[in-house]
């Protein structure tokens, strides 16, 4: 009585272009991203303005005539006064001349990374080789010897930055079963629990980042409440979408761009521009301050971290105060009409 109908019950189980075209166009960019990023910035790295100090202005003025914008030339008065500047993160290299004159001495910094220090010698030793000079080259900040390539710190943060992402991605679930000050307790105490745990392991468990334990858990526990509320944020005002948009931002732009594998001295200048302003990278930053310069310059990574933190966390609290105060005229219509 009703041939039609095997082939109308048909056409409403196909679902639409839609459902399958998003998801596949989502991977699609995600793997493009990730592989451009990572690969496409290692693979011709360039020294853009490395500060360097230098003592003696006769030896400043030659030096930065003759590599023009691959250093940018500090001068100072004394060759100890350039290696503190190593020492409290200033600049990335001090060079200065030997008593005699001839030879030069070039202190650097390992704990700047691998990258950096390797382009700064390259740069110095082809400088004193075309000047017939010879250069002795001292590792005034060594790294720990349970990270003698430099990436420890990226992979601690990269490890906080992802246990944040899949947090949020959990949270973002539970939106109608959680009050929204539960859903921020959670993310709070989770950010705090992440980074002790993580800054367990990679300090006093495994020795391989030396940084003061509770300094350490601090600078990952904002990261983790970074990457935490930033996730959720994005998820909240975007939708389906929002988490592929926090995964291109914090685990594939911000991880491969913020100067652990390659030294933002050495990056493009849109990665270098972007290196220092989001989560992944201010942590890095954050790491290798408090592990190895006695946190000279660790404010201000802290303020970007804080800033993610708390700005994603008020947004939200913000659209969903919003959401509930436009239920409310709807709510009194129902009543009204009961």
């Amino acid at each position: 009585m009703h041939p039609q109908l095997p082939q109308a019950s048909h056409a409403r189980r196909r679902p639409p272009v839609r459902v399958w075209l998003q998801p596949f166009l989502i991977g699609l960019v995600i793997v493009s991203a990730f592989v451009s990023c990572y690969i496409g910035l290692q693979r011709d790295p360039q020294p853009h303005r490395l500060p360097v100090a230098v003592a003696g202005p006769r030896l400043a003025s030659q030096v930065q005539a003759a590599l023009g914008d691959a250093i940018d030339v500090r001068p100072t008065g004394s060759s100890d006064q350039a290696r503190d500047a190593v020492r409290h993160r200033d600049v990335v290299a001090a060079l200065g001349a030997e008593r005699h004159g001839k030879d030069l001495s070039l202190d650097v910094a390992s704990a700047n990374g691998v990258s950096t220090t390797t382009a700064v010698k390259a740069i110095v030793t082809a400088y004193a080789h075309g000047a017939g000079r010879h250069v002795t080259v001292s590792d005034v900040v060594p790294l720990d010897r349970y990270d003698s390539r430099g990436l420890a710190g990226f992979y601690v943060s990269f490890g906080v930055t992802l246990s944040g992402f899949v947090l949020a991605q959990n949270v973002l679930g539970l939106s109608k079963l959680l009050h929204l000050r539960h859903r921020f307790t959670l993310v709070t105490v989770f950010s705090a629990a992440s980074g002790l745990v993580a800054a367990a392991i990679a300090g006093p468990v495994l020795g391989a980042v030396p940084a003061p334990y509770l300094p350490l858990a601090f600078v990952l526990a904002l990261l983790a409440a970074a990457a935490a509320f930033t996730t959720k944020l994005l998820g909240t005002y975007f939708g389906p979408v929002g988490v592929p948009m926090a995964t291109l931002l914090l685990l594939t732009v911000g991880n491969s761009t913020s100067g652990a594998t390659v030294g933002p001295d050495l990056l493009p200048g849109v990665a270098r521009s972007v290196s220092a302003l989001l989560p992944p990278g201010a942590a890095v930053r954050a790491v290798a301050d408090v592990s190895y310069f006695d946190g000279a310059h660790v404010l201000a990574p802290l303020a970007t971290l804080t800033l993610w933190a708390v700005g994603a966390a008020l947004l939200l609290a913000a659209r969903t105060h919003r959401a509930a105060q436009d239920a409310l005229p709807t709510a009194g219509s129902a009543v009204s009409s009961a």
